[in-house]
């Protein structure tokens, strides 16, 4: 595996330590308001942690979680993610989430750059996709930053503490990449 990094940030695989970082994120009401899960315990963000771990023993592989690490300083300021969901049509899911602290700073599209370049070249998928609530505007602007194309609208698709969620759809494909 290359060494995954642009400018500001670096990726590395997550060790069982990151869940104090993932914790500081992870606990707060405003970093999960569009999920499913948390606020996390400090449980929680440890068993996602070690899930992510665990997940690094299964062959195929299938789901490669990263640390998004600052370079400036070594600080962990999120996770980055490139699963797989369909192997033999190369299809992938990229995710990410970001420490509150570093918001509207460019790290998000930093990371989620270099998971594209993951997907693509190690990984040789063909199509990578992302989902957000449309709520989301922050995430909605990186994936579009990216090059991804916004596909559309998925109607309630995810149970989140407020209801039914809505996801928007993006996707970017290895020769639209190319083209960049």
């Amino acid at each position: 595996m290359k060494h995954l990094q642009s400018e500001r940030v670096h990726l590395r695989e997550l060790t069982q330590k990151d869940w104090i970082d993932v914790h500081k994120y992870a606990s707060q009401e405003i970093v999960c308001q569009y999920q499913p899960w948390g606020p996390n315990t400090q449980e929680e963000s440890l068993a996602y942690v070690n899930r992510i771990i665990d997940d690094t023993n299964y062959l195929p592989r299938n789901r490669y979680a990263f640390a998004i690490i600052l370079k400036e300083n070594e600080r962990m300021i999120g996770v980055g993610e490139v699963n797989i969901r369909d192997r033999s049509n190369r299809n992938g899911e990229i995710a990410y989430i970001i420490n509150p602290d570093y918001w509207s700073s460019g790290y998000a599209t930093e990371a989620v750059n270099i998971l594209i370049t993951f997907g693509f070249t190690e990984l040789k998928l063909h199509r990578l996709f992302a989902t957000c609530d449309p709520r989301n505007i922050g995430s909605s602007r990186v994936l579009e930053k990216v090059g991804m194309t916004k596909e559309g609208r998925i109607r309630e698709e995810l149970w989140i503490k407020d209801g039914w969620r809505d996801s928007l759809l993006f996707s970017i494909l290895e020769q639209e990449w190319e083209q960049q």
